[in-house]
């Protein structure tokens, strides 16, 4: 399935409006928190952006299914049976939003034969728009003026290196990762994100690396993985092998997200992790 340019925009349409829902709740003075079964935080927001992407897409493309993070059991259910499908985060990072540091995202990929073939990422605060995938390249689109630039990831030789962690989850293996890494090529820059925008970063050549040595599920990286792909860049477990989609489970192994280059990263990774 390739989607036209005319799909491209009104993606790109429907990811703004789930922002536009999200904002709506950001600037308000209650968000509705609730904690689902896992413990992790529910919003008004994200039931929202959940049933405007929904909705969006089954009016976009009636016959391909969705699933998203808010989905019940059928979709989870049925999902096995998907070859095509979109694969959707409503509001990835709900903490960040809770914390009202405006690092958050609305995810929207189409994955194909368990790869993501293409990737829209928003970020309602920043207001910026990234869209990428294999074979349609990657861009951003940034502000009202709706400016839209190609990216593509860094080509990293040695020296000091530029790591994006995550704000919320970094954790001992990250650690040891970075210290791995400073003792080959010194003391990298790290910078810390949130939400799927760390994916982005990479992405857009603003870090080469990204150690994700921590939980994730599928519908949190789809979307910005596909961006990278578009980029140039690659994401892969921690033994070197592309990360896929639509596995019996929904949580994703431990990965690595970066750029061009000769660098093997996958050097770097504490043994007890591999």
């Amino acid at each position: 399935m390739k989607l036209e340019s005319s799909q491209l925009c009104r993606l790109e349409g429907i990811a703004r409006d789930a922002g536009e829902k999200i904002l709506s709740v950001y600037e308000s003075d209650d968000f509705d928190v609730e904690s689902k079964g896992d413990g992790s935080p529910l919003t008004r927001a994200d039931r929202l952006a959940h049933e405007t992407i929904v909705a969006g897409l089954q009016q976009l493309t009636p016959d391909v299914p969705v699933l998203s993070e808010e989905s019940g059991e059928k979709e989870m259910e049925d999902r096995h049976q998907w070859g095509t499908y979109w694969l959707v985060d409503p509001l990835d990072g709900t903490k960040e939003f809770i914390k009202r540091n405006g690092e958050f995202t609305v995810n929207i990929a189409l994955v194909q034969a368990g790869r993501p073939v293409f990737g829209v990422v928003y970020a309602p605060v920043l207001d910026t728009v990234f869209c990428g995938g294999e074979g349609y390249g990657a861009w951003r689109v940034d502000g009202a003026e709706r400016q839209r630039r190609d990216i593509s990831v860094s080509d990293y030789a040695s020296g000091c290196a530029t790591v994006v962690a995550s704000r919320s989850h970094r954790g001992e293996a990250v650690e040891a990762f970075i210290s791995r890494l400073a003792g080959r090529y010194g003391e990298p820059d790290v910078r810390s994100m949130g939400s799927s925008l760390k994916i982005c970063l990479v992405a857009s050549g603003e870090a080469d690396i990204y150690p994700r040595l921590g939980p994730t599920c599928e519908w949190d990286t789809a979307a910005a993985h596909a961006v990278v792909l578009g980029a140039g860049g690659k994401v892969t477990d921690v033994a070197g092998q592309d990360l896929t989609y639509n596995k019996e489970s929904i949580l994703n192994p431990w990965f690595l997200v970066f750029g061009a280059g000769e660098c093997q990263w996958t050097e770097f990774v504490p043994a007890s992790t591999v």
